[in-house]
């Protein structure tokens, strides 16, 4: 008898070790191991998935350690696992929600084409669903810009942190959710009706809206004109002169949309690409393109909602990150002309 409690002893104390060794020796998972818990997975189905992962030893111990813990609930989320840790400690961190965010940076200016880009190389979506959502979802802007083709310059730009249990139409709306708080932020929907050069219209509300997207279309001409914060007041100005005097605007940067749209942008512009057929070919046609060319930040919706009063009617780089603004056509060609001999004397940069 004296045996037989030996020999249980002697089991109870294996066992334990063992159950101790599961849960408390720590794990090394595979380098850089990331595992994607969906909503509605059961603590099963989490334990299998961590097993198979090389997280955990035994789903079976992690299950039975939930089963103690029930006043803890399991979040879903991806989770990266880089280091060695026991079984409570993977449990705590996905009691947590310890989950992992996907950090994407929107520069300003980018397009609803560079954004795609860089939603699908931060793992969180194809670019043609990203597009997709950015061509068709207008109404999410519908109050804003009723007559929008797309989600265009309302993506705001700025550094997000997304979750793969998120879906595209999730992270379209925080950028566009982005937008709307800036925009309240310095007063853009209310500035709209005293936007330079409005129309008048008998709808206030549709006045608002109808200048509340020239702002925008305007923000994002300047925002790709100019990197220089100081001067975007300025250019807007000059645009907006440029506007009531019937002048076309002639940026470059609206024909490369153009060619964008058109699948038919090559990296460069060339002459021969200021002849497209496109109405957001501002040399060819009048007055503003038909929507914003790209996302501006909110120091270019201030430019465009409060610009700067002047006589310049032109502009051209200086070659040094700047430009030269003037009056006249005949001051606009000497200015092109020393941007041109500056370009011959700048560096080979090969």
């Amino acid at each position: 008898m004296r045996a037989l409690i030996t020999v249980f002893l002697l089991a109870v104390l294996a066992v334990g070790g063992w159950v101790a060794w599961q849960l408390y020796a720590p794990v090394t998972p595979p380098a850089n191991t990331f595992l994607l818990l969906r909503p509605g997975y059961s603590s099963r189905r989490i334990a299998i998935e961590l097993k198979k992962a090389g997280v955990i030893r035994n789903e079976r111990i992690f299950w039975l350690w939930h089963a103690s813990h029930r006043k803890r609930s399991l979040k879903a989320g991806e989770y990266q696992f880089d280091r060695e840790a026991s079984l409570p400690q993977v449990y705590d961190r996905i009691a947590r929600g310890d989950i992992y965010f996907h950090v994407v940076t929107i520069p300003e200016g980018y397009t609803m084409f560079d954004i795609a880009k860089a939603m699908e190389e931060a793992g969180l979506g194809s670019a043609a669903d990203f597009l997709r959502i950015a061509e068709t979802q207008t109404q999410m802007i519908s109050d804003l810009a009723p007559g929008a083709t797309s989600l265009e310059g309302y993506l705001f730009p700025n550094t997000y942190q997304f979750t793969r249990t998120q879906t595209l139409e999730e992270m379209v709306a925080a950028m566009v959710h982005q937008f709307r708080q800036v925009a309240q932020q310095i007063v853009l929907t209310a500035g709209a009706n005293h936007s330079p050069n409005s129309g008048s219209n008998s709808d206030p509300n549709s006045a608002a809206n109808a200048d509340l997207a020239r702002i925008v279309t305007m923000a994002s001409i300047v925002e790709k004109e100019t990197a220089v914060p100081e001067e975007r007041p300025l250019v807007a100005g000059i645009y907006f002169n440029r506007l009531a005097q019937r002048m076309a605007l002639d940026a470059d940067p609206s024909v490369i949309y153009a060619e964008l749209l058109a699948g038919t942008y090559q990296g460069s512009l060339h002459h021969a690409d200021l002849a497209v057929n496109s109405p957001y070919n501002t040399y060819r046609f009048p007055g503003l393109p038909p929507g914003p060319i790209g996302n501006p930040g909110r120091s270019s919706l201030e430019a465009a909602l409060h610009p700067q009063t002047t006589d310049f009617l032109y502009f051209v780089a200086d070659g040094n990150g700047h430009h030269r603004f003037a009056r006249s056509l005949e001051e606009h060609n000497r200015n092109v002309a020393a941007y041109r001999r500056a370009l011959t004397h700048l560096p080979d940069q090969r």
